[in-house]
């Protein structure tokens, strides 16, 4: 979001040596006190009208339940704060954070929501839906809509090609819903923090065009094949060949990608949903 051009205060809702998919790391967790002690801070110095807020992991339901009150105080300073909501739960059928916070996210904060971007896995939670094809991924699309959020996108749905994922966008505006379906390739490697790049991006490019859905996430899912697949040449030369590169191999070249960030080559292309 920094490089292209947005100032961002972030608050670490975990401050750890590396990734989780590391064989060890080390660090803290933020507590609801810390986050209150921190927000309370922008709020006393009158620091606290945002246009954005995004996100994304939370680890427990103590902190998740202070998250909504802060978006709630948020939106009071600027009712026109767009709020991103990442609901970060789990992927492949498993939770890697506790069931507890489910309800919190169906009931609390994606009815605050502008934006929300699950996976397959968190869109069956939150939607209680089963998503096995397309028709069932657009089902669960319009319950979450239901639930009072406008812009659903969900990031990643399998197709009957194993080298091809989906993204399917939808947007409800003055009582109109509009869509885009984008197809990309699958790229064959274990990635972390994808989730987090493809929402900050869409934030960017959303707030870029706001009428415009599928341009955004065409330059989303540009930018994110172009560092994926960068990353993915550049750990498999570190692993050589005939090896399975390891989680440092692996760490995302976002700095190599820059110019990809800031400006991409279109290299998917959607369609209108019908």
């Amino acid at each position: 979001m920094q490089v292209l051009g947005y100032e961002v205060d972030t608050i670490n809702s975990v401050q750890l040596s590396n990734h989780t998919q590391y064989d060890h790391f080390k660090g803290q967790v933020l507590n609801a006190e810390e986050l209150r002690g921190v927000y309370d801070g922008l709020r006393l110095n009158k620091i606290n009208n945002y246009s954005h807020l995004l996100t994304g992991y939370c680890g427990s339901e103590s902190f998740l339940l202070e998250v909504v009150k802060v978006v709630k105080e948020l939106k009071e300073v600027n009712p026109n704060l767009i709020y991103v909501c990442d609901p970060v739960m789990g992927d492949n059928g498993h939770f890697y954070v506790p069931e507890v916070l489910l309800p919190v996210y169906q009931k609390q904060l994606l009815p605050l929501a502008d934006l929300i971007t699950p996976n397959t896995f968190e869109a069956e939670l939150l939607s209680g839906k089963k998503i096995t094809n397309e028709a069932e991924a657009l089902e669960a699309m319009q319950v979450l809509h239901d639930i009072g959020v406008k812009t659903v996108v969900l990031s990643s749905v399998d197709t009957d090609q194993d080298d091809k994922l989906i993204t399917l966008a939808t947007s409800v505006k003055d009582g109109k819903k509009t869509g885009c379906r984008i197809e990309f390739p699958k790229i064959s490697c274990q990635f972390t923090g994808t989730g987090d790049l493809f929402t900050a991006l869409l934030l960017v490019w959303t707030h870029k065009h706001p009428d415009n859905l599928q341009l955004a996430c065409e330059k989303t899912l540009s930018s994110m094949q172009a560092v994926l697949s960068k990353t993915d040449k550049h750990a498999q030369a570190l692993a050589g060949e005939g090896n399975k590169p390891n989680a440092f191999q692996r760490e995302l070249r976002m700095v190599q990608s820059k110019g990809d960030i800031e400006n991409p080559t279109l290299t998917v292309k959607g369609s209108p949903l019908s």
